[in-house]
């Protein structure tokens, strides 16, 4: 927990107490300044919550890329085992595929540049 939300809390509490005391004793400037007091402990408070989500969203994160980065061999082996599987199981499927691949790359890499449009000039 935040040392802002504990802080937050206590303005709000504190606003809230000052607040009611103008409210009975009619005193219109007291009743405000606990009103004030309240707004700033409330937003104190969120500000601490908020700083407590980041640095939550941050650590999972952390640990995400951390397990991400310790299991990355397993799993780069476990895909190159899957591939080499299915073309044993299916060479010719795989020879298309490949196939298919290579023509579409091609066919990027050798397209003729485009013309720039027709100039319109007018004689008069």
């Amino acid at each position: 927990m935040d040392k802002d939300r504990i802080t937050g809390a206590a303005k709000d509490f504190a606003g809230k107490v000052e607040g009611a005391a103008g409210e009975l004793a009619g005193d219109a400037r007291t009743q405000a300044s606990g009103r004030a007091r309240e707004a700033a402990g409330t937003v104190q408070n969120l500000y601490g919550q908020a700083k407590d989500a980041a640095r939550e969203a941050g650590e999972t994160a952390a640990g995400v890329v951390r397990d991400a980065y310790e299991n990355s061999g397993d799993t780069i082996r476990d895909g190159s085992q899957a591939v080499a599987k299915t073309v044993r199981d299916n060479p010719l499927g795989s020879l298309l595929i490949a196939g298919g691949i290579g023509f579409a790359l091609a066919l990027m890499m050798t397209r003729s540049a485009r013309r720039p449009p027709p100039r319109w000039r007018y004689y008069s």
